[in-house]
């Protein structure tokens, strides 16, 4: 019988990091809890194939859950993270995807929704995909206005600049690429991108979008690479002369 996912959950209210194991364990997973930033990252770093999933508050003593999720980033670590927090303003989230978060719960929230978010994250979060083969339409390299972009070194400059991507930002570009010039649902990306429900309510596209068009648009007010088709979702255009 295989070993059922391993989640580190990293919360310093103790009475919620037991609530949530408690959840957690009753659903079969095994779960590790840990109450502050270093001593996570110090597990995750000596056993890092025995880590399924990280579920990750923010305010953490001494060090940020940003902090503790840049550092698993940066360790070029795809473990999937889940933040936990009670901040709800929309730079905290733009923030929380920015150092490579796969997705952000707040506080209060709905069990049903967070073992949901879990399950997904499980089953088609990064770790998941990674062993997918990548499309065929899939270039190692791709060229759109003045950026250039390897997927097999994650590297990326836009007008000769290095520019710093997060996995799931490369995960999206990919996708926008491959798909060049159809219109892609927003539910689309959350299932093939975020390993999410369609049905789960969530603004990240909007999010990723903005951070895209900030970094590849010459005019992020004016797009013509990342576009917004209202009622329908979004669409890459790599040579927009070609349609003019």
């Amino acid at each position: 019988m295989p070993e059922q996912p391993h989640i580190i959950v990293v919360e310093d209210e103790e009475h919620l990091a037991k609530g949530i194991k408690y959840n957690l364990c009753a659903e079969g997973y095994r779960v590790t809890t840990f109450g502050d930033g270093p001593a996570a990252l110090r597990f995750i770093e000596a056993r890092p194939d025995d880590v399924d999933l990280v579920v990750l508050d923010l305010m953490l003593p001494g060090m940020s859950g940003y902090s503790v999720c840049e550092a698993i980033r940066a360790a070029e670590r795809d473990t999937p993270v889940l933040i936990l927090s009670a901040r709800t303003l929309a730079e905290d989230r733009s923030r929380g995807f920015d150092v490579g978060a796969n997705q952000y719960l707040t506080k209060p929230f709905d069990l049903e929704e967070f073992l949901s978010r879990v399950r997904n994250l499980l089953r088609w979060g990064v770790r998941g995909l990674a062993g997918r083969a990548p499309s065929i339409h899939s270039p190692p390299r791709a060229t759109f206005g003045n950026a250039e972009v390897n997927f097999d070194t994650f590297q990326v400059t836009v007008g000769g600049q290095a520019i710093r991507m997060t996995q799931l930002e490369m995960k999206l570009l990919r996708y926008f690429i491959e798909h060049e010039g159809l219109v892609i649902p927003r539910q689309e990306l959350l299932e093939h991108v975020w390993g999410m429900s369609g049905n789960v309510q969530t603004r990240a596209q909007d999010q990723f979008m903005r951070r895209f068009r900030k970094t590849f648009e010459p005019d992020p007010a004016n797009p013509r690479h990342f576009l917004t088709i209202r009622d329908a979702g979004y669409r890459f255009v790599g040579n927009p002369e070609e349609e003019s």
